[in-house]
C-alpha cells in the first residue's frame, strides 16, 4: 500500500481513508447510518429548519434541471426508488431543458413549476405543470431530505408508475354505431368509460396507426397508459359497434330525468346492444356491472319456469289471494290491489300480484318444483349466469338455488336474485322470440370470443310469455308509461324492496317490435313511475 492510505474494516465494509479524514471517514458513516449524513448531522433531529427546507429543495431543483438524477436521489429519503424513476425522467421519458421554479414554502412543503420539453425522434412538444415536495428529517442520518413520493416528479404518478415517450400503446379509435355514425363522448356521455374500454381492447384491431405521446404506464396493465403529452397524433381506426345513434341519444336523455337510473336496448334478433346510459353521481356503469334485486320483471323467468314445468299456462289458473305464506315467510301484494281467487296467471301478471307466484312456487304434486327449478330455467333457457362477454366488463346476472323463505323471494325478484338492466333487456328479448342471443357491444369476430349459449324457450313457452306482456303494457300496471306507443308491444313493471331504503327501487322491461330494453331507477318508486318512462323513450325510436 502507498503511504498516507490506510483501509479500514467497519461491520465487514471496506472503506478508504486519505490522510485519515475527509472522504473515507464520510464513506464509513454512510455505511454504518444507512441513509447518508455526517456524525455531527445524524446528532441533528425535530422538523428541518426553514434554511434546511430552502437549501435541500435548491439542492434537489438543481440537480433534478441538470439531469444528475444519482445526485437528486441521494437527497431523497427513498434514493433508490427516487433514482429510478429520476432517470426514466430524462432517458425513456425524453423530458429535458427542465426549468423548475419553486414558489413560496409552507413549513417543509415547497410548491413548484415545473416547465421542459419532451424530444423524441425529431418532434418536441412543451411540458408544464405543478407539483411540491416536503421535506424531513432522514431518520437515521439526522439530514434534511426530500420526502420522496412519485408525485414529487409528476402530480399524477403513483407508486410502481413510470414515465415513457414513444409510440402509444394502442392506435385511436373512432366509434361508430351500426350506420357509420361517429359516437363523440360528449354527445353521449354515459359512452365515455365505454369508449375508452373498447379503445384499450380493440385500438389494435380497428386499423388506424398509433401516435407518439409521453404517457404515464400504469403498474396494472388493465388501467392503461394515461397520456400526458401528444407529439404526433395517430390515424384513427373505425371501430364499428352494435349501438344504434337515435337510440343512444333517447336513452342519454331519457335518464337525466331520474337520479341514478340506468338504461339498455338490446335487439332481441341478434342481441346487439343498441343503447346503454347511465344517470349517476358515483360514475357506476350500472346498467351492464349493476347487481341488485329486479323485482317482478323477474315474473317474466318465473313464469316460464311455471309453463315449461306443467304448473300452469297462461290461461289457467294462478289465484291472487291478499297474502300467501311460504315456510313460516307472509308475503302481500302492493297496496291497493284487489285479491282475486279466480285469476288466471295471464292475470296475475299483469296486474303483478305476487301471492299468485308464491302460491305456485312449490308447483303441484304432478308437477313439484324444487330450489333449483328458478334457476336450471334461468340459466338453461335465458342464459343467465352463463359467462357474457359483451366487449366490456359486465355481470351476467346471478339467479341462485336458495331454499326456504328466499326461495319464494326470489319468484317474485327479491331474495337472492341479482340482475341488471342488460341482464333483464336480455330476458325480454329471450322471452318474446324464444332464443336466447347473448347480448354484444362489438362484433365477436374482433378478437374470435366465444359467446355464450342457451337452449332458450319452447315456441308454445315464448308466445304465451309475448301475449302476457302485451296485455301488460295495453291493460296492466304497464299501460300508463308505455301510452302512445304503436305497433307490436309489450311490458312487464317491477318495485323491487331495498333494507334501510324508503322507496323502492323501480324496474321496467319492455318491447316494441324488434327491440327490448330494460331500466332501473334506484329509489324511484313504482316500475312504471320512473323506470317506465325510460324504456318507452328509448323503445320510440324503433321498432
Amino acid at each position: 500500500m502507498r503511504s498516507g492510505v490506510k483501509v479500514g474494516i467497519v461491520g465487514g465494509v471496506f472503506a478508504v481513508m486519505v490522510g485519515g479524514a475527509g472522504y473515507g471517514a464520510y464513506n464509513i458513516v454512510t455505511a454504518v447510518s444507512g441513509d447518508g449524513g455526517s456524525a455531527a448531522a445524524a446528532e441533528r433531529t425535530g422538523p428541518p429548519s426553514d434554511d434546511e427546507v430552502r437549501e435541500t429543495s435548491e439542492k434537489f431543483f438543481t440537480a433534478w434541471e441538470q439531469g444528475d438524477a444519482p445526485t437528486a436521489a441521494d437527497l431523497t429519503d427513498n434514493a433508490l426508488a427516487a433514482k429510478e424513476l429520476l432517470v426514466a425522467y430524462g432517458g425513456q421519458a425524453h423530458i429535458g431543458k427542465v426549468k423548475i421554479t419553486p414558489g413560496r414554502a409552507t413549513g417543509a412543503t415547497v410548491p413548484f413549476e415545473v416547465s421542459a420539453t419532451v424530444s423524441y425522434e425529431g418532434r418536441s412538444k412543451p411540458l408544464t405543470y405543478r407539483s411540491e415536495l416536503a421535506v424531513v428529517r432522514g431518520k437515521t442520518s439526522g439530514r434534511a431530505l426530500v420526502d420522496w413520493q412519485p408525485a414529487v416528479l409528476h402530480p399524477d404518478l403513483k407508486r410502481g408508475d413510470t414515465l415513457v415517450t414513444g409510440e402509444a400503446a394502442s392506435p385511436p379509435i373512432e366509434a361508430v354505431d351500426r350506420d357509420g355514425v361517429v359516437l363523440a363522448k360528449d354527445k353521449y356521455p354515459s359512452l365515455g368509460p365505454v369508449l375508452d374500454t373498447l379503445r384499450e381492447r380493440y385500438g389494435d384491431k380497428a386499423g388506424g396507426t398509433p401516435g407518439v405521446e409521453l404517457a404515464i404506464q400504469h403498474e396494472s396493465e388493465s388501467a392503461g397508459d394515461s397520456t400526458l403529452v401528444t407529439l404526433a397524433e395517430g390515424k384513427a381506426g373505425k371501430l364499428r359497434t352494435t349501438i344504434s345513434a337515435g337510440a343512444q341519444a333517447a336513452a342519454e336523455k331519457a335518464v337525466t330525468r331520474y337520479a341514478e337510473s340506468s338504461v339498455v336496448a338490446v335487439k332481441p334478433s341478434t342481441g346487439e346492444v343498441l343503447a346503454i346510459a347511465n344517470h349517476r353521481g358515483d360514475g357506476f356503469n350500472a346498467a351492464f356491472q349493476g347487481k341488485v334485486a329486479p323485482g317482478s320483471t323477474m315474473k317474466i323467468v318465473t313464469a316460464a319456469m311455471f309453463i315449461d314445468n306443467g304448473v300452469t299456462a297462461m290461461n289457467s289458473p294462478a289465484p291472487c289471494p291478499a297474502t300467501a305464506t311460504w315456510q313460516s315467510a307472509t308475503f302481500k301484494n302492493l297496496t291497493g290491489m284487489q285479491p282475486d281467487e279466480k285469476a288466471t296467471l295471464a292475470n296475475s301478471f299483469m296486474r303483478s300480484c305476487n301471492t299468485a307466484f308464491v302460491k305456485l312456487i312449490d308447483g303441484s304434486d304432478e308437477r313439484p318444483l324444487t330450489d333449483e327449478s328458478l334457476t336450471t330455467e334461468a340459466q338453461e333457457r335465458f342464459g343467465i349466469g352463463k359467462d357474457w362477454k359483451t366487449g366490456i366488463v359486465s355481470f351476467d346476472g346471478s339467479v341462485p338455488a336458495s331454499e326456504g323463505p328466499k326461495r319464494a323471494a326470489n319468484a317474485i325478484g327479491q331474495g337472492d336474485v341479482q340482475m341488471n338492466p342488460l341482464n333483464m333487456a336480455s330476458v325480454t328479448a329471450t322471452a318474446i322470440t324464444g332464443t336466447f342471443h347473448q347480448p354484444y357491444l362489438v362484433s365477436p369476430k374482433l378478437d374470435d370470443r366465444q359467446l355464450a349459449t342457451a337452449r332458450g324457450l319452447p315456441s308454445g313457452t315464448a308466445a304465451q310469455l309475448k301475449q302476457m306482456m302485451r296485455l301488460t303494457a295495453t291493460s296492466g300496471t304497464g299501460a300508463q308509461a308505455m301510452s302512445g306507443l304503436g305497433g307490436d308491444i309489450g311490458a312487464k313493471t317491477g318495485s323491487a324492496e331495498v333494507d334501510g331504503q324508503e322507496k323502492s327501487n323501480s324496474w321496467f322491461t319492455g318491447f316494441r317490435g324488434d327491440i327490448a330494453a330494460a331500466a332501473m331507477t334506484e329509489a324511484g318508486g313504482h316500475g312504471g313511475d320512473a323506470a317506465g318512462p325510460i324504456v318507452a323513450a328509448v323503445l320510440r325510436t324503433g321498432g
